[in-house]
């Protein structure tokens, strides 16, 4: 009996140690009127959930306590045959704060330029070095992306590999047919330019930003709340150079996607001194939400 009950307490440490890094929720909200029966859309649910949590997609030992909550909804717009699909998709992940019963949002992404392919009961396969299909690629972008997050909100640009996989499977899919890959593409609010702008010089502040945040701001509020925020303050007050360079930027977007509320809520019972500077220049840098910052001085 005791072998048995070692044997057992073996094989979950094992399974801790290669647990895989996500813990993903995905929904599909699909339009009234579509071509395919529903049984399709929960065969996609599930290959879905099964591609995103159920491989490795770092080096690293992690612990089922340890995995990333995420989100992956899919919303099919248009479905163009038994196959194909046009859509949006809209990714979230999180992480706890230290010493707290509380979630911060790390990542919130809408990508408008989604579309693909899905044969229901078939897996979704993926590789480090081609693109396969635009739904793999897409997926695995956003895989790592996520992991490329988290991981700079502990070390100082820690997400850096991630960030570079990203940029690979980027380069991999620039002969795809589907949109969001290119420079080219109109605007510059796709999958390349989110990669390509935060890997560069101008917008390292932003990666300095999640560091200090998160890492010496969020975590360190049960220790001393006064120091904590003045991290955050002097985070924040870093993005202004990033504004100054490159306003209204995408990457800007995204971060603020994430972060306005908790801003707000955070600086409203602060001093007036913080809270005023703090709202004027979330006004300047993120100036889609104006009316929320005025909420922190109200």
């Amino acid at each position: 009996m005791k072998k048995l009950i070692l044997f057992v307490f073996i094989v979950i440490a094992a399974v801790e140690l290669r647990a895989q890094e996500l813990n993903a929720t995905v929904n599909v909200l699909i339009p009234q009127q579509v071509m395919s029966p529903p049984e399709l859309f929960n065969s996609m649910k599930s290959s879905i959930t099964e591609f995103l949590n159920g491989r490795k997609w770092s080096k690293d030992s992690w612990q089922n306590s340890e995995r990333i909550q995420c989100t992956f909804q899919i919303t099919i717009e248009q479905q163009v045959d038994n196959r194909s699909f046009k859509g949006s998709l809209q990714v979230t992940s999180s992480r706890p704060v230290y010493n707290a019963d509380y979630k911060t949002s790390v990542l919130n992404i809408n990508d408008r330029d989604f579309e693909f392919q899905f044969q229901e009961n078939t897996m979704i396969q993926w590789s480090n070095d081609q693109h396969r299909d635009n739904l793999s690629s897409v997926l695995a972008f956003y895989a790592n992306l996520i992991l490329a997050m988290d991981y700079d909100t502990f070390a100082m640009e820690g997400g850096t590999d991630y960030f570079l996989t990203c940029q690979t499977i980027i380069n991999n899919a620039q002969n795809a047919a589907e949109p969001g890959w290119r420079s080219s593409e109109k605007g510059r609010q796709n999958r390349f330019w989110f990669v390509e702008n935060i890997l560069s010089q101008t917008f390292k502040p932003i990666r300095e930003f999640q560091y200090n945040y998160h890492r010496k701001g969020l975590d360190k509020l049960y220790v001393d709340q006064d120091a904590a925020v003045e991290s955050m303050t002097a985070a924040l007050m870093g993005l202004r150079d990033v504004h100054r360079i490159k306003p209204s930027s995408y990457n800007m977007q995204v971060l603020f996607y994430a972060k306005s509320d908790e801003i707000v809520n955070i600086y409203k019972p602060r001093t007036a001194e913080e809270k005023q500077a703090v709202a004027e220049l979330c006004k300047l840098v993120d100036p889609g939400n104006i009316a929320k910052y005025e909420k922190i001085i109200q």
